[in-house]
């Protein structure tokens, strides 16, 4: 279905190889053990010379089922499904780099992977923090021993776009491997690989998932990277076409070794999620849009980010890009001081920490999810002690915006 919509290839995604029994729907597969009729089949799925289920830590139908949803909707080679987002990330990091290698990472990235990158620090791996939504600040930032770039599309919570096109272009002249997380955009919105991404990280949870029912991630392979030039791939791996290499040492080292394997019943409920995402992020990023536009012009509140107002500094980029703005809202009160009580004065949007759910939820970025940061590390990232994030949902726009208006007047 590579010529279809994406609507028609998110919902047919899972069928493509046949579903049991004339079921419409890939069903629930809870078998963690898989049994064969010959020992050499059994020896064959060890060896990867056979296809096939030997162990539900590797995959299992119903994850398998998802991957190919989500390969579908990224256009890649190969899709890995893992337990969590952080999972996904985790994979990546710890099964492609080794102790003196160099990471150059975006400032701006998601304060979980923040914390991972401290770990990898621990472990002998060199990490450079930089301004991504500026090519030249990533290229400034490259040494001898760079294997990775990691980047957001857009960043959580100040919203800021990474200069997609341009470090891409930077990654092909010098061999590196380009990582990008979709999370926000995701794919309805916005696909890496038309930016040279190597690998492609989402979490399943937020908005491609979309309910707050299941924790998921994904790893997705686009064929651009050569992996043979790739100096960690281990020799058992370097079987067959290279450019499968990564991704099969991913799958081996991320889930066989490390464990981060998504459950089958996760897997189902975030493929059934999956059928509406597009559906999802035009409602949602019409209706956060259109929030940004009225809070923008609203005197109590001292600024807005959101990637499609023309205040924003990478405006026009996001334009370019993306077909819309997606979930993500963040703005700043006049009165910081008044950022708790107004979050308590709101009485639709859930006070909660999480993304992209049906439900618009909202919380205090500095008191919270950055809180451990600490100021020094906010202010690097334009996080204000006043600044509140809105996932914006599927309620109707003017009922959300009658409440941020009685909240702030």
């Amino acid at each position: 279905m590579a010529d279809t919509g994406i609507n028609t290839r998110t919902v047919h995604a899972d069928r493509a190889f046949g579903v049991e029994h004339g079921g419409v729907r890939k069903p629930i597969h809870t078998s963690v053990q898989y049994g064969f009729d010959t020992v050499e089949e059994l020896v064959g799925v060890f060896q990867g010379t056979v296809k096939g289920y030997n162990y539900a830590r590797q995959g299992t139908p119903t994850t398998a089922a998802l991957e190919a949803r989500i390969n579908a909707l990224e256009d890649g080679q190969g899709t890995i499904a893992f337990a969590t987002g952080m999972a996904a990330i985790s994979a990546v990091f710890f099964t492609l780099l080794r102790a003196g290698d160099h990471l150059v990472v975006s400032q701006y990235v998601f304060g979980n992977t923040n914390s991972v990158l401290g770990t990898l620090r621990g472990l002998g791996v060199e990490v450079t923090l930089v301004d991504a939504t500026r090519a030249d600040a990533v290229a400034a930032a490259i040494q001898p021993h760079t294997r990775m770039v990691f980047v957001e599309t857009v960043a959580n919570p100040g919203t800021q776009v990474a200069d997609l096109q341009g470090i891409g272009q930077l990654c092909q002249q010098r061999g590196l491997v380009y990582v990008v997380d979709n999370t926000v955009t995701s794919p309805a919105l916005f696909r890496p690989k038309a930016v040279g991404a190597s690998l492609v990280i989402n979490s399943l949870t937020k908005t491609i998932g979309g309910h707050g029912t299941a924790l998921g991630g994904s790893v997705t392979d686009t064929g651009l990277f050569d992996w043979a030039g790739y100096p960690h791939i281990f020799q058992a791996y370097r079987q067959g076409n290279p450019r499968t290499w990564g991704l099969t040492q991913i799958r081996k080292k991320g889930l066989r070794d490390l464990g981060g394997s998504l459950s089958s019943e996760h897997a189902h409920a975030i493929g059934t999620g999956a059928e509406t995402l597009a559906l999802r992020q035009r409602q949602c990023s019409d209706t956060a849009l259109a929030l940004a536009q009225f809070l923008a012009q609203h005197p109590a509140v001292a600024r807005v980010h959101y990637p499609l107002l023309p205040s924003h500094p990478q405006h026009d980029r996001a334009q370019g890009l993306f077909k819309a703005g997606s979930w993500l809202l963040s703005f700043e009160l006049a009165d910081a001081s008044d950022c708790l009580a107004f979050i308590n004065r709101l009485q639709i949007p859930v006070k909660g920490t999480g993304l992209a759910d049906t439900r618009t939820l909202v919380i205090p970025v500095a008191h919270t999810i950055f809180w451990e940061a600490g100021p020094e590390v906010r202010a690097q990232m334009g996080i204000a002690d006043g600044l509140i994030r809105l996932s914006v949902g599927l309620e109707d726009v003017a009922d959300l915006q009658a409440d941020l208006a009685q909240a702030l007047g």
